[in-house]
C-alpha cells in the first residue's frame, strides 16, 4: 500500500534526491575551493582542490540535471577514489569499516550518484527539457510544407 503511494510521487521524489544530494555535494567542493564555511582550504591546484572543484561543478549539474548521467558518473567516481585514497586506504580489519575510517558519507554519495548515472536527470531536469525541445524541432521539421 505504502509503495504504491510512493510510487505515485516517483519522479517528485527522485528530484528531491537529485536536487539536495546535488547541492549537498557542491556545497563540500564549494568549501574545498572558495574556503566557504570551512577552517582550512587546500592548496589550489592539489587533488583534493581539483576533487573540490568536480564537486561543484558536477554537483550543480546533478541538481539541475544537466548532463546528469555523465555529471553523476563523473561525482560517483570521485567518491569511489575518495573513499579509497583518503578513508579505507587499502588498510583491513577494523579500518575497512566506513563508519570506522569515517568514509560513509564517500561511500554513500558514491552508491547515490551512481544510481542517479544510470537512472538520468528524470522528468524534471535540464536534460528532459531539453529534450522535448529537440523532439519538437524534429516533429518541426519533419512536416511537410
Amino acid at each position: 500500500m505504502l509503495e504504491k503511494a510512493l510510487a505515485r510521487r516517483a519522479d517528485e521524489i527522485f528530484l528531491l534526491l537529485r536536487l539536495l544530494a546535488g547541492l549537498m555535494f557542491s556545497f563540500h567542493g564549494m568549501q574545498k575551493v572558495f574556503g566557504l564555511f570551512a577552517a582550512h582550504q587546500p592548496d589550489v591546484g592539489s587533488q583534493i582542490w581539483i576533487g573540490g572543484v568536480i564537486e561543484v561543478v558536477a554537483g550543480l549539474a546533478i541538481a539541475v540535471g544537466f548532463w546528469t548521467s555523465c555529471a553523476a558518473f563523473v561525482a560517483s567516481g570521485t567518491m569511489a577514489v575518495a573513499y579509497v585514497q583518503f578513508h579505507w586506504r587499502l588498510a583491513f580489519g577494523r579500518d575497512f569499516i566506513p563508519t570506522i575510517n569515517k568514509g560513509e558519507l564517500a561511500v554513500v554519495y558514491a552508491l547515490v550518484f551512481l544510481y542517479i548515472a544510470s537512472k538520468g536527470g528524470g522528468r524534471f531536469s535540464l536534460d528532459a527539457l531539453r529534450a522535448q525541445r529537440a523532439e519538437r524541432a524534429s516533429k518541426t521539421r519533419q512536416r511537410p510544407a
